[in-house]
C-alpha cells in the first residue's frame, strides 16, 4: 500500500469511465436496427424485453459489489488462495441464479407482462425476444462476478476490453442478423445471447490467473463455512440496500407521473443527467473499492485513509466539472433529448436541481465505494434505511407544498442524508485497517 498515488487512481478509474461510455451506444444501435424494419412494434418489443431482463438481472447486482470488496481484502492480505476461491464462490452463485431464472422464466415473464401490459403484437414479439435472451442469464450474472473480481485486482483495462468486445460483437451481429438475414426481433436477441456467452468466455480468460493453481477447485476452501457465511451476509446487505435505493427512485417516478404528462416527460429527460453522472463517477468509486479493500486486507489504517482521500478528491473534482457542465450546457442537452417545446421549457425550470445534484450526491457515491471495499455493508444498509425514512418524510412535507420542485428537493435530501449518515460510520472503515 506504499504506492497509493493519483496516477494509480486514474489507472483504475479511467478504463471504467470509458467502458461506461460505450453502454448507451449498444441500446441506441439495438433500437436503430429494429427501427429499420419500418414498424413500431419491434422497437417496443425490444425495449420492453430489455427492461424486463434488466430488472431481473439487477437483483443480482450485489454479486459485482460483494465480490469486489471481499477479493480486494484477500488481495491486500496476500491471501492468493482466497482470491481464487472467492471467484469460484461467486461464479457458482451466478450459475445457480442464472439457471433459476431459466427454470422460472414462464411465471416471471407472465408477471412482468401483467405489470407492463402492451399490445398483443408487441407482447408476442417481446416473448420471442425473452425466450431467446433468457438463456444468457448464467453468462450475464457470471459477468457481474468476473467484473467485481477484476476491479478488486485493479485490472480495469480488462473490464474495458471485455465491454468493448461484447458491445462490438453485439453491434456487428445485430447488423448481420437483422438487416442482412432479416431475423427481426429474434436477430437482436440472438446477437445479444452470443455476445453474452462470448463475453463470459473472454472474462474467464482474463481471470485465468485464478485457475492457475488448484485453489479455485479446493472444495474445503470454496465451501468454508465462515467464508460462505461472510459472503452471504455481505451480499444480503448490499441487496437490501439496492432494493431500497431502487424503490426510492421508483417512488420518485410514480409521484412525478402525478404531476402531469409534461412534467413526467421533463423529469425523465433530467434523470438522464443523473445517469450520465453515475457513469462518469463510477470509475472513482470503483477505485475506492479496490484500494480501500486492499488496504483493509493489508491492515494498513493509513492506507485506508489515503485511498479514501485520493479517490474522493477525484470524485469531487468530477462532480464539480459535471455540475458546471450541466449549468452551462444543460439547456442544449435538453434540446437534444426532446423536441417538444413544453417539455423543454419544463425541464429547464427544474435544471438547477440537476446542476447541484453531483455536488450533493458525490459524498454518498464515494462512500458507497469506500464501504464496499471495507465490506461495511451492514453500515451501508443501515444508512440507507435511515435515509429512506427521512426521504419519505421529505416527500410528505415538500411535494404537497411545492409540487415537482418539492419532489426534486426530496431526492436531493435522500442523497445528502446518505452522505451524512455514512460519514458518521466512516471511522469504522479506518478501524478495519487497524494494524
Amino acid at each position: 500500500m506504499n504506492d497509493l498515488s493519483h496516477r494509480r487512481v486514474l489507472r483504475i478509474a479511467l478504463p471504467i469511465v470509458i467502458s461506461n461510455a460505450t453502454v448507451p451506444i449498444l441500446g441506441a444501435v439495438d433500437t436503430g436496427v429494429v427501427g429499420q424494419l419500418g414498424q413500431a412494434a419491434p422497437i417496443g418489443a425490444v425495449g420492453l424485453g430489455a427492461i424486463i431482463l434488466a430488472s431481473l438481472y439487477w437483483v443480482f447486482g450485489f454479486l459485482r459489489m460483494g465480490t469486489s470488496g471481499l477479493v480486494a481484502q484477500a488481495q491486500g492480505a496476500g491471501d492468493l488462495p482466497e482470491v481464487a476461491a472467492s471467484l469460484s464462490r461467486a461464479l457458482l452463485i451466478a450459475m445457480a441464479a442464472g439457471l433459476g431464472l431459466i427454470v422460472l422464466q414462464l411465471p416471471l415473464f407472465s408477471a412482468a407482462m401483467r405489470l407492463a401490459p402492451a399490445s398483443p403484437e408487441v407482447e408476442a414479439m417481446a416473448r420471442d425476444y425473452l425466450a431467446i435472451r433468457i438463456w444468457g442469464a448464467p453468462a450475464t450474472i457470471g459477468l457481474y462476478a468476473l467484473t467485481g473480481w477484476l476491479i478488486a485486482l485493479e485490472r480495469t483495462r480488462g473490464v474495458l476490453v471485455l465491454q468493448l468486445w461484447m458491445n462490438g460483437l453485439n453491434i456487428g451481429l445485430d447488423l448481420w442478423f437483422v438487416l442482412g438475414l432479416g431475423w427481426g426481433v429474434e436477430g437482436v436477441a440472438t446477437a445479444t445471447l452470443i455476445a453474452e456467452w462470448s463475453g463470459l468466455g473472454l472474462g474467464l480468460w482474463l481471470a485465468r490467473s485464478a485457475f492457475a493453481g488448484g485453489y479455485w477447485r479446493d472444495a474445503a476452501r470454496v465451501f468454508h463455512r465462515a467464508r460462505v457465511a461472510l459472503m452471504a451476509r455481505v451480499n444480503a446487505d448490499i441487496m437490501l440496500r439496492s432494493v431500497l435505493l431502487q424503490a426510492s427512485f421508483t417512488t420518485f417516478l410514480f409521484l412525478g407521473a402525478g404531476q402531469g404528462d409534461v412534467t413526467l416527460a421533463a423529469n425523465q429527460v433530467l434523470l438522464q443527467f443523473l445517469e450520465i453522472t453515475a457513469y462518469a463517477l463510477d470509475g472513482f468509486a470503483f477505485a475506492a473499492e479496490a484500494l480501500v479493500g486492499q488496504a483493509v486486507g493489508a491492515r494498513a489504517r493509513q492506507g485506508v485513509r489515503r485511498a479514501a482521500a485520493l479517490t474522493s478528491q477525484w470524485g469531487a473534482g468530477g462532480a464539480v466539472v459535471l455540475s458546471l457542465t450541466f449549468w452551462i450546457a444543460g439547456p442544449a442537452i435538453i434540446d437534444l433529448m426532446s423536441t417538444a417545446p413544453e417539455v423543454r421549457q419544463t425541464a429547464r425550470a427544474f435544471l438547477p436541481w440537476i446542476a447541484v445534484a453531483p455536488l450533493i450526491g458525490i459524498a454518498s457515491w464515494m462512500f458507497d465505494g469506500i464501504f464496499i471495499g471495507a465490506t461495511l455493508t451492514r453500515e451501508m444498509r443501515n444508512a440507507m434505511l435511515a435515509s429512506v425514512a427521512v426521504y419519505i418524510a421529505a416527500l410528505m412535507l415538500l411535494v404537497p407544498a411545492f409540487g415537482n420542485h418539492g419532489l426534486w428537493a426530496a431526492l436531493m435530501v435522500l442523497n445528502a442524508v446518505r452522505g451524512v449518515t455514512m460519514a458518521a460510520y466512516y471511522p469504522r472503515a479506518e478501524a478495519k485497517g487497524q494494524t
